[in-house]
């Protein structure tokens, strides 16, 4: 990856950005919604005060140390903040997705036309050979999200969740066109 400033990327109804930290409020209502929570393995719940700032405040860090990606995603009419999207545990060419949506947004095409953009920017602009990502078997409605991007099934796994609980996963992957 070359790229010094992190770029915008949009879609014909959608605008991925860089999170600031006006888009803190926004984050904590939509994130620390109990359905939206307990659809992923990372988001705490409940959501405190001071959390989506101290998150946001590690974005621009991680981007330059090219250790992480993460964008806001925007619904481009109005503007308004929708989820995000990113790329954590980049090692050399490889990474792993994931994503969230605000419940007020689900079942609109918005997280795979979000998912479909960011995969086509990593591989294409950051040269990235291969992505991988896991949903919750509890969240079925990711696993279509990552077939409709153009991700194939791996395996299913067992991992630790936020919770230091068990998970069943789903891994899916997809490999850069040659």
């Amino acid at each position: 990856m070359t790229m010094t400033v992190q770029p915008i990327i949009e879609t014909q109804r959608l605008i991925l950005r860089p999170f600031i930290l006006n888009d803190a409020e926004g984050i904590q209502e939509l994130a620390g919604n109990y359905n939206v929570a307990k659809s992923t393995l990372n988001i705490p719940h409940p959501y405190k005060d001071g959390m989506a700032e101290e998150w946001i405040s590690t974005q621009t860090p991680a981007w330059e140390e090219k250790s992480s990606i993460t964008y806001a995603i925007f619904l481009k009419k109005n503007n308004q903040l929708m989820g995000a999207i990113g790329l954590v545990g980049i090692k050399g060419t490889e990474g792993s997705i994931g994503y969230w949506i605000g419940e007020p947004y689900w079942n609109q095409g918005y997280c795979t036309e979000a998912t479909k953009v960011f995969l086509n920017f990593c591989f294409e602009r950051l040269k990235l050979s291969r992505i991988e990502a896991e949903h919750l078997v509890s969240n079925p409605a990711s696993g279509k999200v990552m077939q409709k991007a153009g991700m194939v099934y791996k395996t299913n796994k067992d991992i630790e969740d936020r919770d230091g609980l068990k998970a069943e996963v789903i891994v899916y992957e997809r490999i850069a066109k040659k």
